[in-house]
This record gives structure tokens, C-alpha cells and sequence, in this order.
């Protein structure tokens, strides 16, 4: 049997990512600056979401638009719900975006040694949810004013 990847007793925080070139997170964001649920492929990970556990909204794309990373934290609110046969997850959220003065952006994080292997600097394309290690999502917030 293999040994799964995310483990609750170092879980730091759940990691969430959008793509700013398919959605305009900019203009949804400065709509609605509270993420209330996000879609996750279904999994073990999407079984582990508990309420209570803090998450971290990530912003992708093309690097030389935005300045994308950390646009938010916040938590779960509730478990992962299925959605139809072959349709994704969702998750309820209680996660704030951050304002654009307050983002942290990926080049910090990636040149930060503590931050450095990051699942979403390891597997970027990799599906909702991702996830932040105990001593990972410590030193993230460092860079964060909540």
C-alpha cells in the first residue's frame, strides 16, 4: 500500500489555485473579495476538508501580467460536497482576498528556502486542492498581515 501524500497531523494549510488567463480573478475579486466555495477533483484529498482548516487561495498564470502567489487566506467552512457523476467537488470557504498591497508574490516565495518545494512550485498543473506543511504554511505567514 502506498503512503498518501497529505497527511492531517502535518497539514499546515489546504492551498486552492485559480487561473487568472481562463477567469478574470482581478475583476471577480474586486466584485467579491470573499471566495465562498472553490471546485476540487474529487479524491482522498477532497475527503480530508474539514471545517476549521485554513486554506490559502494561490493565483496563476502567465507571470509577466500579474503579480501572482498568495492572494488570500481564510478557512474551511464545511466538508467537500460531490457535485453530478464526473463533475468536480466544491468546498465551502470563508476566504478573503487580499488587497493587491498585501499579496505575496511568487518570486518571494519561491526564493524563500522554507518555501522553495512547495507542492504548487513542485506539480503546478496539479488539481484543487493542493496542500502546505505545518513548517510551510508557518513560515508563509510571515510574509502575510493576517
Amino acid at each position: 500500500m502506498t503512503e498518501l501524500l497529505v497527511r492531517l497531523d502535518d497539514l499546515g494549510a489546504w492551498l486552492i489555485k485559480g487561473n487568472a488567463d481562463t477567469v478574470d480573478l482581478t475583476a471577480r475579486f474586486a466584485r467579491e473579495p470573499l471566495v465562498t466555495s472553490w471546485c476540487l477533483r474529487p479524491g482522498y484529498r477532497a475527503r480530508l476538508m474539514r471545517a476549521g482548516q485554513r486554506v490559502v487561495f494561490w493565483a496563476s498564470g502567465s507571470r509577466a501580467r500579474l503579480p501572482y502567489g498568495v492572494w488570500g487566506i481564510g478557512r474551511v467552512t464545511g466538508v467537500a460536497e460531490p457535485g453530478p457523476p464526473g463533475q468536480p467537488w466544491s468546498v465551502p470557504l470563508e476566504l478573503p482576498i487580499l488587497p493587491e498591497q498585501d499579496r505575496v508574490p511568487r518570486p518571494a516565495l519561491r526564493a524563500d528556502d522554507r518555501l522553495a518545494a512547495l507542492e504548487v512550485f513542485r506539480q503546478p498543473q496539479a488539481a484543487n486542492p493542493s496542500y502546505l506543511t505545518v513548517v510551510q504554511f508557518a513560515a508563509l505567514r510571515t510574509y502575510l498581515p493576517v
